[in-house]
């Protein structure tokens, strides 16, 4: 990392602002050039389950597939409550045929440990990193089965690839993806479940999730009936086989066909775009201009040390400044949230203090539907921030 000192040189206000303030990691920001308008074709008071409304939401699951190149034989379902949801659903109705393996270095993560473990009452193996690192991926075993996060959220770290996970393997792998998925590319061959909230990459409204399966999870559903009472809502078959409606666009609970109306425009867009491709070149292009103020700073860092693991949309930093590690703990977490405040104060950047159960720090969502000169403009605001804060309690404690 070189070395400027922009905490001691940036006392002038940056003249430039960034045309979108909301860097927010959930919900994220629209797609540029959203208005409510997109929304104008919505069925609002017509059932989800008349033809309108089940044609959106088949329109809904076409699109998403088309968008991410999701196999043909891949099947896609709309469900209630989020990526929460659509986690869930997976963890209750597939585990506990087979011995399972859980990845953590994340609070999300760690919450589908807690869920398998103290809920679900399974003996799992559980390899666990702290914030901003990995666990040894070389020591999964795949023939268990094996759930883990893409991305993680709260930490800025990701998955560098799939090669980790065997062709041949026995297990299922379930895949929570939502801060990944639209950002960065899916090995779909390597993954047997996925799940998603539009909400990240795309900027949707909230409260919906995206369930994939593959033929490998779908025969699971069909050949296992887990110990425990499934709720009606995490219900996939039937009569040992699968409701396939739920995947067709008859959703298993009353859907917002405004938010599907969101979601459609999302996907429209993200088609004009590139599909894919052009979401995961956009979303790099952010990271990358953040990443090179990071490089170029010295008060901050990634989180994550090793670029090869860190995240292209939920990029969390630390800070490093020398004054910044005299503080005692509950002094340090104040720093953040202090830059974070000055900087919603200035109608400059929404929401960037670091996850709660995070170390102290900020988080920078770098997603597909950010500009990149939104970006670039916020790290000035960055150095303008910290060099305030740290004035006034360097002030404070003189």
């Amino acid at each position: 990392m070189t070395t400027n000192t922009p905490a001691a040189t940036a006392a002038a206000t940056p003249a430039i602002r960034p045309t979108n303030p909301n860097f927010s990691s959930g919900p994220c920001a629209k797609r540029p050039g959203w208005t409510v308008d997109a929304l104008k074709d919505a069925p609002l008071g017509r059932s989800h389950r008349a033809k309108i409304g089940k044609a959106k939401l088949k329109a809904a699951i076409d699109k998403t597939r088309e968008v991410l190149g999701v196999p043909a034989d891949y099947r896609i379902g709309i469900v209630p409550a989020s990526d929460t949801g659509a986690v869930e659903m997976a963890l209750w109705s597939l585990l506990g045929a087979r011995p399972v393996t859980m990845l953590a270095w994340e609070s999300f993560g760690s919450g589908w440990v807690t869920d398998v473990v103290k809920q679900l009452k399974l003996d799992a193996t559980v390899l666990e990193a702290p914030y901003g690192a990995l666990p040894d991926l070389t020591k999964v075993d795949t023939d268990t089965d094996v759930v883990f996060t893409w991305n993680g959220t709260t930490s800025g770290v990701r998955v560098p690839n799939g090669d980790w996970i065997k062709d041949d393997r026995q297990g299922l792998t379930i895949c929570d993806a939502t801060s990944a998925a639209f950002a960065m590319d899916l090995p779909w061959t390597k993954l047997d479940v996925v799940t998603f909230s539009w909400q990240k990459v795309l900027g949707g409204e909230g409260a919906h999730g995206v369930l994939i399966l593959s033929p490998r999870a779908v025969e699971r559903l069909e050949t296992y009936k887990p110990a425990w009472p499934l709720p009606k809502i995490f219900r996939m078959t039937k009569n040992g086989k699968l409701i396939e409606g739920i995947f067709q666009g008859e959703t298993i609970n009353t859907p917002s066909m405004l938010c599907v109306e969101d979601y459609l425009d999302a996907l429209d867009w993200a088609a004009s775009v590139g599909g894919a491709k052009g979401l995961i070149a956009r979303s790099e292009a952010n990271f990358k201009a953040l990443q090179a103020w990071v490089d170029r700073t010295d008060w901050v860092e990634n989180l994550a040390a090793d670029p090869a693991i860190r995240s292209c949309t939920s990029v969390c930093l630390k800070i490093v400044d020398p004054w910044f590690a005299g503080l005692d703990k509950e002094a340090q977490a104040g720093v953040p949230k202090a830059i974070a405040a000055l900087l919603e104060k200035q109608g400059v950047a929404y929401d960037i203090n670091g996850y709660r159960d995070a170390p102290a720090g900020l988080r920078i969502w770098c997603g597909a539907t950010v500009e990149t000169a939104d970006v670039e403009a916020l790290t000035a605001w960055l150095d303008w921030a910290f060099a305030q804060v740290k004035a006034e309690l360097s002030a404070k404690a003189a």
